[in-house]
């Protein structure tokens, strides 16, 4: 409490004066008029005990008792104590003393006045406010004049700094003076006083006023004095009031508690100043257990109080101490976000080389441990959402397809390595990749004219391994593996194909055999649209059954195209791979597994016939009920008692799928099947209809030729162009005998193409031009006798050409059988002319 009592801060607040009386107002007046001076002394002495400023109040005229104690202070004969109490009274009296001034300000500078007199003097200037102010300049005068006594000049300072805004200008030589070390303490601590007069006035002075609290050399009442100027200027921020609390790491003060008082009081007592004097100047308990929202206010606290002690040496070390505590606390999950502020307090504390840096270092390692985890992470994630969004933006542009995915060099190097691996290994990757091409990997097998209720699908299959006899669709429900489908023309391996490709969920190419004759992967990489550059990806992605491979009419190929597919399918024994083919004489691939599809059983022949119903004509002559008594007595007819040989062929056309479609078409059209020459009556019916439709003859010879040149160039599509009005009526539904496409080209423009429903029709049109006897005829019955595009059409000859040729061309088949070793022609040749 002593300590307490012994602030300058707190002295300074007197005790209110008390107000007169008029007895006690009389009395001193009276007194005044006394003739010993030491009597007048006493007067002055108690007059300045009471408070003077409403005097008019108490005596008619106030201006009496300031000319009395005019009298006394101007008189040099008076004592010099006696004259100082009259400059102290006068002050006091205020306005009534006012016209006064100038005399109290000539004694103040006339330098053979005793000193006391002349402080006394200079300190009563200050009380006259608006009357004193036109003397402001002489007052500083005095202050500068280094010649005045000292107190002199303090009491100049004084009084400048109760004159308030007036002598703002001055403030400097008042600054000036408090900093002045050759001054005595006491003196620069009333010049400190004089500061805080001026309020506001001195704010810009602040920094100049922290500069002496920081030097540890200016006596701590100066200091103290200079932290009271601060009071009645403004609240200090936080990295001003660090400069207060500094001073209470000074040994051997013993207000050094208050140091602590007056950092709260002078900052404001804010949150952030109660928080630094949590941790700093010996608090009582600094706090343990922390939050992280906590520890990172903290320390934002402490780098800004940081920032403002620059030069505190004591405070410095204290606050180093309390980072690395706050840092190293184990309690406070530090977070990435938070990397930034502890680097601040780590290079801070390097520049002064802290050994508490390493403790923050510490913390800072943990979390750049985990920073270059979360980079490494954000990363990843922001390479694997720009290739996600590629993926999603792939079907629809092709340059992405070309640029990012099918071309090596981008997908690898962008892609990082992982990019091709989960294109390649997971699934919905591997059908976003073909996804934009399914139209094309599947034209071929032209869905767009494929009626499930066109499907047989009773249709049965013999197992491998066991033989066991089953329902197609029940031994094969999807292409799982590698298969090879094995049967005559006719009996449906191309519709069970469409069947599958109808339904599957996966990602199909269907390729003729034809096309693969470079190669089956450069047969996809054709259907591609010329995106897929990379073709070791493209095998990547088929090893790994990203796309399922169907492969049609292996037997219409040569043996080198079906060397390179069995070489491909052996490759990639992983990959899905069914394949079609007649029965021929070669070597199948080893993975391969080939189930041999059978001929219709006799009591699905009827199933058949009626089943075909639905797909019948519309204007169909035989319908319903009629149509299913006019297949049960055409069976009835032509399987009744004839010869062996004869029902043998009969059952084996009847049971063909292919040829039992004509039938149906025959007889919902009223006319009786020629189960030997369907074709040819078939065709005879539409050649008939087509005379009468188009006034003139079917133009067989010709349109023949052209499907002959078709077939050598292997193309499907038939010259739409030359024979229009052909297409046009083989592609009527009581024929079908061609089918039609149509799409819109890259130029947005229609198209339309027609092909055979099947290739037996085709072989009836190809069989024209080896019929007749001339030479061009006779050369190709030899020429193509080992071309597989047209083993149908050998099968046609055996019973289209006379009886004799027919013989002659068996004799040279089984010649061609014995010198290839492949007699897959010649052995259904020879049965089929035993029919004859």
């Amino acid at each position: 409490m002593t300590s307490l009592l012994s602030l300058p801060w707190v002295n300074a607040k007197e005790t209110p004066k008390p107000k007169p009386q008029d007895w006690q107002i009389n009395g001193i007046s009276a007194a005044l008029d006394d003739g010993h001076d030491q009597v007048k002394g006493y007067a002055l002495y108690k007059l300045v005990e009471y408070n003077l400023k409403d005097l008019k109040s108490l005596v008619k005229k106030p201006e009496d008792i300031a000319e009395k104690a005019a009298k006394i202070f101007k008189d040099e004969k008076v004592d010099a104590n006696v004259r100082s109490s009259a400059a102290v009274a006068l002050g006091n009296l205020g306005d009534a003393a006012a016209k006064y001034v100038p005399d109290i300000l000539n004694i103040l500078k006339d330098e053979k006045v005793d000193a006391y007199v002349r402080r006394n003097a200079a300190e009563a200037l200050g009380n006259f406010g608006q009357a004193a102010a036109q003397y402001i300049p002489d007052i500083a005068n005095i202050l500068k004049d280094e010649k005045v006594e000292l107190y002199i000049r303090r009491n100049a300072a004084v009084a400048l700094g109760r004159l308030g805004q007036a002598a703002a200008q001055y403030i400097p030589e008042i600054l000036k003076f408090l900093k002045d070390e050759k001054v005595d303490s006491s003196v620069r601590g009333s010049a400190a006083e004089a500061l805080s007069n001026f309020g506001p006035a001195a704010t810009q002075y602040i920094p100049e006023i922290a500069n002496i609290l920081k030097d540890e050399k200016v006596d701590s009442i100066v200091r103290r004095s200079a932290a009271e100027a601060l009071d009645k200027i403004r609240k200090l921020e936080l990295k001003e009031v660090v400069v207060i609390l500094n001073n209470f790491y000074e040994r051997g003060d013993s207000a050094y508690l208050n140091w602590r008082f007056l950092t709260y009081f002078l900052g404001g007592g804010t949150e952030e100043v109660k928080i630094l004097l949590k941790w700093l100047g010996s608090p009582q308990a600094p706090p343990d257990k922390l939050t992280h929202d906590e520890g990172v206010k903290i320390l934002k606290v402490f780098l800004e109080a940081w920032n403002g002690s620059q030069g505190l040496e004591s405070l410095r070390s204290d606050l180093a101490k309390q980072i690395s505590e706050v840092a190293a606390n184990k309690n406070v999950p530090w977070k990435l976000e938070d990397i930034f502020l502890l680097q601040s307090h780590h290079n801070n504390l390097e520049k002064v080389k802290s050994t508490h840096a390493n403790a923050v270092q510490s913390a800072i390692d943990k979390l750049e441990v985990w920073r270059w985890f979360v980079r490494s992470r954000d990363t990843i994630l922001f390479h694997a959402a720009f290739w996600l969004a590629l993926i999603f933006a792939y079907p629809k542009f092709p340059q992405v397809q070309a640029i990012f995915f099918w071309n090596l060099w981008v997908r690898r190097i962008l892609g990082v390595g992982y990019v091709g691996f989960l294109l390649t290994w997971v699934p919905f990757f591997r059908r976003k990749l073909f996804e934009p091409f399914k139209p094309s990997l599947l034209a071929d097998a032209g869905l767009d004219n494929f009626h499930h209720q066109s499907y047989f699908p009773e249709s049965k299959v013999k197992v491998p391994a066991s033989g066991d006899i089953l329902p197609i669709t029940a031994a094969l429900p999807s292409i799982k593996g590698q298969i090879i489908l094995e049967g005559d023309s006719g009996l449906g391996k191309s519709m069970f194909l469409r069947h599958l490709l109808q339904n599957s969920q996966r990602i199909v190419v269907y390729l003729p055999a034809q096309k693969c004759h470079k190669g089956v992967i450069e047969a996809i990489q054709d259907k591609l649209h010329g995106q897929a550059q990379d073709a070791d990806f493209l095998k990547n992605l088929i090893y790994s059954g990203a796309i399922d491979i169907c492969i049609d009419g292996l037997n219409e190929v040569t043996a080198d195209t079906r060397a390179k597919i069995c070489q491909f399918v052996e490759s990639y024994f992983r990959g899905n791979i069914i394949m079609t083919t007649q029965p021929l004489e070669w070597t199948p691939p080893s993975t391969a597994k080939t189930y041999y599809l059978q001929p219709l059983e006799q009591q699905q022949i009827q199933e058949f016939l009626i089943s075909r119903q639905p797909r019948l004509p519309k204007d169909a002559k035989v319908q319903g009920v009629d149509y299913e008594k006019a297949c049960t007595n055409y069976l009835t007819e032509v399987l009744k008692q004839q010869a062996k040989e004869e029902l043998d062929a009969v059952r084996r056309i009847l049971s063909n799928p292919m040829d039992l479609t004509v039938v149906a078409l025959m007889l919902a059209q009223g006319k009786q099947p020629n189960l030997f020459r369907l074709q040819e009556q078939q065709y005879n019916l539409m050649a008939a209809e087509y005379l009468r439709e188009w006034n003139q003859e079917f133009t067989l010879k010709k349109f023949s030729a052209a499907v002959y040149e078709m077939r050598l160039e292997d193309k499907q599509a038939l010259p739409a162009e030359e024979f229009y009005q052909v297409l046009q009526s083989l592609e009527d539904e009581k024929y079908k005998m061609v089918v039609s496409r149509q799409w819109q080209d890259e130029k947005g423009e229609a198209k339309k193409e027609w092909y055979f429903r099947h290739d037996k029709i085709m072989d009836f049109f190809l069989v024209q031009n080896f019929l007749g006897e001339t030479d061009a005829a006779e050369g190709l019955l030899v020429d193509r006798m080992g071309d597989p595009r047209f083993r149908g059409v050998y099968f046609l000859l055996a019973t289209l050409l006379p009886l004799d040729a027919a013989k002659e061309l068996r004799e040279k088949l089984i010649q061609y059988a014995a010198d290839t070793k492949d007699n897959t022609v010649s052995n259904t040749f020879v049965q089929l002319l035993r029919t004859r």
